[in-house]
């Protein structure tokens, strides 16, 4: 199988325009479903992708649109007519023929499960269309091989047999009682190492690690790390299995919760692409760049507030470390919330532990904040910000400790927000990107200007 090169993209497109079919199919007859997504996604006009489309056979075509990017499947879906989806869906597993679906409008997603062929499939994915798409049940598949636990070797092998003709992967053979209540796992192996068992329930792995269809998708990634597994199985409240979870589905997840995160954390509101729209991404950005500009204004007034001019015109030098001030303390904030962010979405921190780790944050926010605020110290000492000693010497501790107080200030702070967040069932992603910056700032200007002031009292 050859592998799609970008640099030839120009004679596809070429091939497209003179609509020689017999030379583009030769073409992408021998590429991996993974390509002819990738080359389709670098075509210019949706219907070059609708041509190239109609020359696949449905497998390779399911194939293919499962590959694509949302945005990129929707535009070809608009454009096929629901016979053709609903013939091509036919040949995917049903978790993500229920992918695909739920992307169209209601009354076409209804249009297209009426001309399913396939009784058993359509009730599948109407079954699987009933689960929340952020659980486990919203990510299984009901294609598995499952035996019942007082089947014989030979007719557990005859009956897998049977069902693996359907299967495009095996991972585990599942093992079943009378009422289809999950009891354990069958190697493969076993098949060598037993072929005379006389009922399987004596050779297979009884307990095996599984899932509710209402568990979390966040926390099945987890459970899928720590055991270090491929395949899991799904069962509802009562223990029956329903379905399987794969490592592939698991993986597309972390993906995108990945990259949720990130754009959370950049202050983006929504997910966008590199190809959306224009007013799609600035309506995605806009908000919290207004939160900023309103961050920015509170410390303009903040500022303003010094009625006396004791900024202006007793110590004019404050002004030149506004922006390490505010700089140190986002980033602060930042670095803090992003490890509890961290921790949360990998597991490694738990609610219960949020005391302990505030406390450990403490710690280290205090060591940090000794550094910078002696760094800073030193500078002054070396490079005074006025030529007056005692109008230098004001200007130098009131940097210092308002340094040494908005580190410390915004590592608790970037700490206890997404802690909080997630014990309010909120994204606490959103806490590491402009919300904890712009509190900082305001908060830090404050402290700033608090203790610049007082010293003045003190010593002027």
């Amino acid at each position: 199988m050859k592998e799609f090169n970008i640099e030839n993209i120009d004679r596809l497109e070429e091939l497209i325009e003179a609509k020689d079919e017999v030379q583009l199919k030769a073409y992408i007859s021998d590429l991996h479903p993974a390509d002819i997504a990738e080359m389709i996604a670098e075509l210019d006009d949706a219907d070059e992708a609708l041509f190239v489309m109609q020359l696949l056979d449905d497998e390779v075509a399911a194939d293919v649109l499962a590959e694509l990017d949302e945005d990129e499947r929707a535009d070809l879906l608009e454009m096929m007519p629901n016979e053709t989806i609903a013939k091509t869906i036919e040949q995917m597993d049903a978790n993500d023929a229920v992918d695909l679906i739920q992307e169209l409008d209601e009354d076409d997603q209804e249009d297209v499960i009426k001309q399913i062929d396939d009784v058993e499939q359509a009730g599948d994915i109407v079954d699987l269309m009933q689960y929340d798409e952020d659980t486990a049940g919203g990510h299984m598949s009901t294609e598995m091989i499952v035996v019942n636990e007082n089947l014989s070797m030979p007719d557990c092998i005859k009956a897998m047999r049977e069902q693996a003709e359907d299967m495009d992967e095996i991972y585990n053979i599942y093992v079943v009682d009378d009422d289809n209540r999950l009891k354990g796992v069958f190697p493969l192996k076993k098949t060598i190492t037993n072929p005379s068992a006389n009922k399987i329930k004596y050779v297979m792995e009884p307990n095996p690690i599984s899932v509710k269809t209402d568990t979390p998708i966040e926390d099945v990634a987890l459970d899928f790390e720590k055991y270090d597994l491929v395949a899991m199985p799904v069962v509802d409240s009562i223990g029956r299995l329903v379905g399987r979870i794969t490592v592939d589905d698991i993986m597309d997840e972390v993906r995108e919760q990945s990259e949720r995160d990130y754009q959370l954390a950049t202050g983006l509101v929504a997910e966008v692409e590199t190809g959306d729209s224009v007013w799609t991404q600035f309506r995605a950005r806009f908000p919290w760049l207004l939160i900023g500009i309103v961050g920015g204004i509170a410390n303009a007034l903040i500022l303003d507030g010094d009625d006396e001019g004791q900024w202006q015109t007793i110590l004019p030098g404050l002004a030149l470390f506004i922006p390490l001030i505010g700089g140190t303390g986002g980033n602060v904030g930042t670095q803090s919330s992003a490890i509890v962010v961290q921790g949360l979405a990998n597991g490694s921190l738990e609610l219960r532990q949020a005391g302990k780790h505030l406390l450990k944050e403490f710690f280290v926010a205090t060591l940090n904040a000794v550094l910078i605020a002696g760094l800073v110290f030193l500078y002054n000492l070396i490079w005074p910000a006025d030529d007056d000693p005692s109008k230098a010497n004001i200007t130098s501790l009131a940097v210092t400790i308002s340094l040494f107080a908005v580190v410390l200030f915004a590592s608790v702070f970037g700490t206890m927000v997404p802690i909080v967040l997630e014990k309010l069932k909120i994204d606490p992603a959103i806490a590491t990107g402009p919300f904890v910056t712009v509190t900082n700032d305001i908060v830090g200007m404050l402290i700033y200007m608090l203790i610049s002031s007082q010293l003045i009292n003190l010593m002027i």
